[in-house]
């Protein structure tokens, strides 16, 4: 789209059916309607943010570059604070959000690796044990 558009939180708000869905983040405003049924979290959890800022709500997830691309190409403009409308969601700590379970991920993958291979160690020595056992008991 080359042309963008300046729309405030009213305006958003007419836009929360599943025909006709805006969503805000980071005062950019999206419309996510032709992408409902493409969503791998389900139209649910677009409809639960339909119409309102989901800054919060897509940042929680940690999506990935692709999904951020896909975002903007559902770009429709930019919103227009008016007085009255809820504060903005810093972007500095959202980005610093964002990655942060990235590296909690990570850590736990190799925890869980880690945690697989002692396993593995252990009943390798448990199998070498018993297999002494039943060699000395013959």
């Amino acid at each position: 789209m080359s042309e963008t558009q300046e729309l405030t939180y009213a305006d958003v708000s007419a836009h929360s059916g599943k025909k006709d869905l805006y969503l805000v983040v980071h005062d950019k405003i999206y419309n996510a309607t032709t992408f409902i049924d493409e969503h791998p979290g389900g139209e649910e959890v677009l409809l639960d943010v339909g119409g309102q800022d989901a800054t919060e709500a897509f940042e929680d997830v940690g999506h990935s570059d692709e999904a951020r691309e896909i975002l903007e190409g559902l770009l429709v403009g930019g919103l227009k604070r008016m007085p009255g409308d809820p504060a903005p969601h810093q972007t500095t700590s959202s980005s610093s959000t964002s990655t942060a379970p990235k590296t909690e991920g990570a850590s736990m993958g190799v925890g869980l690796y880690a945690l697989v291979l002692l396993g593995g160690l252990a009943a390798f020595g448990a199998y070498k044990y018993l297999q002494m056992q039943s060699e000395s008991s013959k």
